[in-house]
């Protein structure tokens, strides 16, 4: 597939035009133009870059890649040895962040709905159609401790909850992939009895206390995984070529 054609089709897929970001989406290092394998990961690190060398890759998709906006434009350092990897092996690297996120089917939060077996998924911006915070329910009303438990097995890593003091059952619940703990208000005010996210701010618990919602901290990395993952088995499903995700192990 001619990397044109690629780039095209992530567009067409991820519809970067859509939505403001903190960074360019699409291609942003320029390699090889036929490609043939793809690697998917979360994010382009020197060990996935190195793992996308061994592997042959023509090209690297990532939900985190460069260039971010207040980011120094000085490429040194360890910018510069992951940029010198790719261009010295010719391999395109493409990133796609909030398109990534906020996908129907691929992306993060669609993604930790299937995961966690949330419902009737809809915006919790309301009318924001691009909303990159969401919501849902679950069929019928879980205890706090059944999401926990639940969050930590399908993420495979421990699971911080900070317990609404009513320690209310959960039908309702609200998540953002990733760094999202400050959309955590928005949920309380709208009634909703739980919060996901992928971090957590000294802040969130004063809000999950003061304002009587459940709040989970499930990993950054561990949240925003199964877009990449996705992607992986989209391309492997839709198009003429071969593509595999890789994992980076991330406590955070």
């Amino acid at each position: 597939m001619q990397r044109h054609e690629f780039e095209n089709y992530l567009n067409t897929l991820l519809k970067p035009e859509q939505i403001k970001d903190f960074c360019p989406n699409g291609l942003q290092i320029q390699g090889s133009e036929n490609i043939t394998k793809v690697i998917t990961g979360v994010t382009a690190t020197q060990e996935l870059i190195e793992r996308a060398i061994e592997e042959k890759a023509d090209a690297l998709v990532v939900h985190h890649g460069f260039f971010w906006k207040n980011e120094s434009y000085i490429i040194r350092g360890m910018k510069h040895k992951r940029i010198k990897a790719l261009l010295e092996n010719d391999i395109n690297l493409f990133a796609y962040h909030l398109p990534l996120d906020i996908h129907p089917t691929l992306g993060n939060n669609a993604q930790l709905a299937k995961l966690f077996d949330i419902e009737n998924v809809a915006p919790l911006e309301v009318g924001n159609a691009l909303s990159v915070p969401v919501r849902g329910e679950f069929s019928s009303a879980l205890s706090a401790k059944a999401l926990e438990q639940r969050i930590s097995e399908q993420l495979n890593r421990s699971c911080l909850h900070i317990a609404a003091p009513s320690n209310k059952a959960i039908k309702t619940v609200a998540w953002c992939s990733g760094g999202g703990q400050g959309y955590i208000e928005l949920a309380a005010e709208l009634g909703i009895d739980a919060f996901i996210s992928g971090e957590v701010s000294e802040q969130t618990t004063h809000v999950a206390r003061e304002m009587d919602i459940h709040f989970y901290c499930a990993g950054h990395h561990a949240t925003e995984r199964y877009g990449a993952k996705a992607l992986a088995q989209h391309f492997n499903d839709n198009l003429s070529l071969k593509a595999k995700f890789i994992d980076i192990d991330n406590p955070a």
